[in-house]
């Protein structure tokens, strides 16, 4: 999907794909094993079976793209910036919303409509079916881009420390949490003390990439597997350790979105540095328009799974119990797929061309750094 304020990357779509995709074979494993499906017996396939850690991709490469955004611009105006990012995820978040009281009518108080700011919390309507569960995490998507022109003018003027101390704040914050929760897991996954860190990181992320980029070039060629490994082992600890769902208190989740993130982000740097594609021409145009409906694809792909859950259940087209699996699993994707495709198209796009510049490019004369983010529009004014 092209920005009007950074030049289009289209390895940020690819990896856009890929937090999708995660999510999705997460969502798809546990509507297999509902049905009766075999269990995957080994921590090491933890990226489907903890496949939620696409959602930590998701935050992570937010804070990453915007804070390049920043980087990019020398002003961000702050009323463009937010009706920016409420053309991009309001209309079909609105959508979703919408489907979620109508199937709740019947238990519906006027005041759940203050759910639309704090989908992640209480009892959502979103939240009270799979068909719309995806939609938790909005909301702290949308705290983000509220505080975000901030926090990107904090980190321009003082680097990398003002993250590394809001860090710290955030890691204390948990650890004081975690004392006096008894259902920390839920909390560590969908809330500010469970998720901010990540988009932090990926802001991190952006800042050093920036500052070593011809650095990191160079050892592409290594950075990307062991980048790899990393997300790889931190999905296999997890699923080892403090598997989602498996107890509702475990000292783990406490470091863990700061793992997760962490391996993350060394990922998006790698993925980012490569100066040639490895993928095929083909594969990177798929993948491409992958992540350009990569919003459809997750908000819509539970609804999509469980109408297929509950009209086929568990195939059995040729003989194997994880070559059937393999097949549905194919059918289930390309249906999502050409379903997320249909919603883009139908309720992204329109809003997405309605969209404006929100800043204004230029560097520093001289010193070869971006300058300051000033925040406009009567929120703060730059010196």
């Amino acid at each position: 999907m092209k920005s009007l304020n950074l030049p289009y990357n289209p390895r940020i779509d690819q990896l856009r794909w890929l937090a999708a995709m995660l999510v999705f074979l997460f969502h798809f494993y546990l509507a297999y094993r509902g049905s009766g499906g075999a269990a995957l017996g080994s921590s090491w396939f933890g990226l489907v079976s903890e496949g939620h850690t696409g959602v930590g991709l998701f935050f992570t490469l937010s804070g990453f793209l915007f804070m390049q955004i920043a980087l990019h611009q020398r002003t961000i105006e702050y009323g463009h910036f937010v009706r920016n990012r409420l053309l991009r995820i309001f209309p079909l978040f609105l959508t979703i919303f919408l489907l979620a009281t109508s199937i709740g009518r019947d238990k519906f108080q006027p005041q759940d409509i203050l759910y639309l700011f704090t989908t992640n919390l209480g009892m959502s309507p979103t939240s009270g079916t799979v068909v719309t569960g995806a939609a938790w995490c909005i909301s702290l998507e949308f705290l983000f881009y509220m505080v975000f022109p901030f926090l990107a003018r904090f980190a321009m003027e003082q680097g990398p420390r003002y993250l590394l101390k809001l860090l710290a704040l955030m890691l204390f914050f948990k650890l004081a949490a975690y004392t006096v929760n008894e259902n920390s897991e839920l909390m560590y996954f969908s809330t500010f003390v469970g998720r901010f860190d990540q988009f932090l990181i990926g802001m991190l992320a952006a800042l050093l990439y920036q500052r070593h980029h011809a650095r990191l070039q160079a050892y592409a060629i290594w950075l990307l597997p062991a980048a790899a490994l990393l997300v790889f082992g931190n999905s296999a600890a997890q699923s080892h350790y403090a598997a989602f769902g498996a107890a509702p208190k475990s000292a783990f989740w406490i470091f863990w979105s700061m793992l997760e993130s962490g391996g993350w982000a060394c990922f998006i740097v790698a993925w980012l540095a490569r100066e040639r594609s490895l993928l095929p021409a083909w594969l990177e145009r798929m993948l491409n328009h992958g992540g350009k409906v990569s919003y459809s694809f997750y908000l819509l792909h539970m609804a999509l799974i469980h109408l297929l859950q509950q009209w086929f259940g568990l195939v059995s087209i040729v003989p194997g119990v994880w070559l059937n699996a393999a097949i549905l699993l194919v059918l289930s994707y390309a249906a999502t797929w050409a379903l997320a495709t249909l919603s883009y198209s139908a309720i992204e796009e329109p809003f997405l061309r309605m969209r404006r510049n929100y800043g204004t490019s230029g560097m520093d004369k001289g010193a070869g750094q971006a300058a300051p983010v000033a925040v406009t529009g009567g929120v703060a004014s730059s010196k």
